[in-house]
C-alpha cells in the first residue's frame, strides 16, 4: 500500500485530554472494582478498613475527574459524540453478529467529529445515563448514611436499598467493561488497532470524507 493513500495514513481522532481521561478513568474504575470486591469479602488482601479507605479516596478522585471531563465535553462540544442515534445501528448490529466473522467491511468509519459508531454511542449513553448515576447516587447515600438515617428519607429508604443498587450497578459496570475490552481487543485491524488509537490518538480506521459528517 502506498503511504500516499489517505485511507491508510494515521489520522488524529482522540485528543491528548481524551487519552488522559480514558486511561485515568480506567485505572480508577479498576481500583474501585478491586477494593469493592475485597470489601464484599470475595478475597482478603489489605483488609476491609484499608480497602474501604482506598475505595472512598478513589471514588472522590473519579468524581473530580468526571467533573473535569464534563466541563471539557460541554465547552468543546465533544458531548455530541455520545448522543445515541438510530442511523446505522442495525448495520453495526449485523456486522458484529455475523459480518465480522465473514470478512465484511466495517459499515462505519470514525472521524474526529464522529468518533463512535451507533452501537458504541448507545452503550456509552447507557453507561453515562444509567450505570454511572446509579453508582454515584447509591454510593453517596451509603457514605453519608449517618446524615440521613434519622430523617424522613431514612424512614422511607432502608439501607439495604442503596446497597443493592450499588452492587447491581457495579455488576452492570463489570459486564460493560468485559464487553468493551473484548470488542476493543478483537475487532481492530490489526487486533491492537483500537488500543493503539487510545494510546497515540491516531487511527488508520477513519473516514476519508473531507466533510467528516
Amino acid at each position: 500500500m502506498s503511504n500516499n493513500d489517505p485511507s491508510t495514513r494515521p489520522k488524529r481522532i482522540f485528543s491528548p485530554f481524551e487519552i488522559f481521561w480514558h486511561w485515568a478513568q480506567t485505572l480508577l474504575i479498576f481500583g474501585l472494582l478491586f477494593t469493592g470486591l475485597e470489601m464484599s469479602g470475595l478475597f482478603t488482601l489489605t483488609g476491609f478498613e484499608s480497602a474501604f479507605a482506598t475505595h472512598i479516596t478513589l471514588a472522590w478522585m473519579l468524581i473530580g475527574l468526571w467533573i473535569l471531563a464534563i466541563f471539557w465535553h460541554v465547552t468543546t462540544g465533544e458531548w455530541r459524540n455520545y448522543m445515541p442515534t438510530g442511523q446505522g445501528l442495525m448495520s453495526m448490529l449485523a456486522y458484529y453478529a455475523y459480518g465480522i466473522f465473514s470478512g465484511e467491511s466495517k459499515p462505519y468509519a470514525k472521524t474526529a467529529a464522529s468518533k463512535h459508531n451507533p452501537l458504541q454511542r448507545l452503550a456509552y449513553f447507557f453507561f453515562k445515563a444509567a450505570i454511572a448515576p446509579a453508582l454515584w447516587i447509591s454510593g453517596l447515600l451509603l457514605l453519608f448514611y449517618n446524615l440521613w438515617r434519622e430523617t424522613l428519607l431514612g424512614e422511607l429508604l432502608p439501607l439495604a436499598a442503596p446497597a443493592a443498587v450499588h452492587v447491581g450497578a457495579a455488576l452492570a459496570l463489570m459486564v460493560f467493561l468485559i464487553v468493551h475490552i473484548y470488542l476493543a481487543s478483537t475487532t481492530g485491524n490489526p487486533w491492537y488497532a483500537h488500543l493503539r488509537a487510545m494510546v497515540t490518538g491516531y487511527s488508520n480506521e477513519h473516514s476519508t470524507d473531507s466533510a467528516e459528517k
